[in-house]
């Protein structure tokens, strides 16, 4: 559950890059640098938060499947399995958080005029792939990592009843 509202605040921050992206090809008229501003700061922030609590929640879950696994002897190599998701996933979170705070700091540069505008658009579009496939590849973690988390509590709730059995 902690896992599909993780994802939700990261879909809803992408929905902010892209209005950050709308905002910012109206720069030029009045007032708008500050909205374009607000809103990648906003949506930054957001997206920093969201994929930061993702990756401690993989951590989280991963130690407690594999506390469960070692404190009620279950088959399988269920920390392995924790292991694979974060495999799958670490990569592509660090590259989606370090795509966007570049993107953030460039366009820093072309306000103040440093750095062509080309530049920061163009690390836009390629934020905003990154950032959306990110999310499909999180999704399907978090999936399958509260597929696992079922089964392993029902595999400790079997062995806690086979143990109260008389």
């Amino acid at each position: 559950m902690m896992g599909r509202a993780l994802l939700m605040v990261g879909w809803v921050a992408t929905g902010g890059l892209v209005l950050t992206g709308f905002l910012g090809y109206r720069v030029g008229e009045q007032g708008s640098l500050g909205w374009h501003l607000l809103a990648a700061l906003f949506s930054t922030l957001l997206l920093l938060f969201s994929h930061s609590w993702i990756l401690f929640y993989l951590i989280g879950t991963g130690k407690a499947i594999k506390t469960a696994a070692q404190e009620y002897d279950l088959g399988g190599d269920l920390a392995a399995q924790t292991r694979a998701f974060k495999n799958r996933s670490n990569s592509w979170l660090m590259l989606a958080m370090v795509a966007v705070m570049a993107t953030f700091i460039v366009g820093g540069g072309v306000a103040t005029r440093v750095l062509p505008v080309w530049v920061h658009s163009s690390l836009f579009w390629t934020t905003l792939a990154i950032q959306v496939w990110t999310l499909v590849i999180e999704g399907k973690v978090l999936g399958d990592n509260e597929r696992l988390m079922r089964q392993v509590d029902r595999q400790v709730k079997s062995v806690e009843s086979d143990a109260q059995a008389p």
